[in-house]
């Protein structure tokens, strides 16, 4: 049974990808339907303040009604919070825009290139690292800016890795997308190419066997990494569009944002990554949250974060415990983990382990 405000819509519509996306809840009036919309918060959406709203109607029915302390409803609900900028937050906190090579192209490290390919996103996100473009309307990338961003890659030798991202590129057409797919696979010089997207959280309509097919291994390997902050997110849904990926051979990889009062817990990081890893998603990265502009109420502290991550170590399968990265203005990505060692000389390591207790072990440098 389709829940809430839904309940009469047909289930061919609910289950076309289309539909959702047409019907996504934008406006104060729509939100209102089942989300609590204050009249400060109508006055900032009517107002047209702060950064674009849209929600899947299958993302806000996982959301629980009328429940601003639901962890899905606080990374999808704008707040008037947005409105306060810190004095540290930055429209383009990562320094991307600095690192443009060309259309499409942000080239940081010196052996991979991110290909932006789209600025459309299913649901936009409240913490968005590209929120200065991305929903701007421009839209996908013309063919003569494909065109340039795939020249670029093909004449930078250097270049092993290309990360498809933007916006959502599985919101592309599916010919298109297998285009560009096919076209990086034919560079010689590249060695893998990944892929991140929300889509299979925010709408699995969108997977289906022609996207599969488009997303096949070919000449190099394709990674797809799912972007994915609560288990809560996993509905079943969900899991299934992410075990058709997985049965067509794509490799999954989970890529979470740590975010205050959505998972800034030890159990629910814990979940989160365990039901990844059972929907067949390997936790990748646990990013702190970028400080974009309007986004405090939403950070941790980075000494949470180090501290959560403690706690993780040790109570957690490896296989579930993600790298915790810092991502720097132009400086690129820092991993942050506890520090476990106490000393270090010529003959013994002085080391903690999880449990608090104090080890040492036998330095076989020399």
């Amino acid at each position: 049974m389709i829940p809430g405000p839904w309940r009469d819509v047909a289930a061919a519509d609910w289950q076309d990808w289309r539909w959702q996306l047409r019907h996504r809840l934008r406006t104060a009036d729509e939100l209102a339907q089942h989300f609590v919309i204050t009249p400060e918060l109508r006055h900032f959406l009517d107002a047209g303040h702060g950064f674009e709203v849209a929600v899947t109607p299958f993302f806000a029915s996982l959301c629980r009604p009328f429940d601003p302390t639901c962890p899905l409803t606080r990374q999808v609900l704008p707040e008037v919070a947005e409105a306060i900028v810190r004095s540290f937050e930055r429209a383009d906190p990562l320094g991307e825009d600095r690192h443009r090579a060309a259309p499409g192209i942000v080239h940081k490290y010196p052996d991979r290139v991110l290909f932006l390919v789209t600025d459309t996103c299913a649901t936009y996100c409240r913490y968005c690292t590209r929120a200065r473009w991305v929903a701007a309307g421009a839209e996908s990338l013309g063919s003569a800016e494909l065109d340039a961003g795939i020249d670029y890659i093909a004449r930078t030798p250097a270049i092993r890795d290309v990360l498809i991202s933007g916006g959502d590129p599985l919101l592309l057409a599916t010919p298109k997308l297998a285009a560009i797919l096919d076209r990086l696979a034919a560079i010689p010089h590249l060695r893998f190419i990944r892929l991140g997207t929300r889509v299979p959280v925010f709408l699995p309509q969108r997977i289906d066997a022609e996207l599969v097919h488009a997303l096949r291994p070919r000449r190099i390997p394709l990674f797809v990494n799912v972007h994915c902050n609560h288990f809560a997110e996993l509905s079943a849904p969900v899991r299934d569009a992410l075990a058709l990926l997985a049965d067509g051979g794509i490799s999954l990889g989970g890529q979470t944002v740590l975010l205050r009062g959505v998972n800034d817990a030890m159990p629910v990081l814990q979940e989160t990554f365990y039901a990844l890893l059972s929907a067949r998603v390997r936790p990748y990265y646990l990013f702190h949250c970028d400080p974009i502009r309007g986004s405090a109420h939403l950070r941790t502290s980075v000494d949470a974060g180090l501290e959560l991550m403690r706690q993780l170590i040790g109570h957690t399968s490896g296989m579930a415990v993600p790298k915790y990265v810092i991502d720097l203005e132009g400086g690129g990505k820092v991993p942050l983990w506890p520090d476990f060692v106490e000393q270090i000389d010529r003959a013994t390591v002085h080391v903690t382990n999880f449990r608090g207790e104090h080890w040492q072990y036998v330095n076989h440098a020399d």
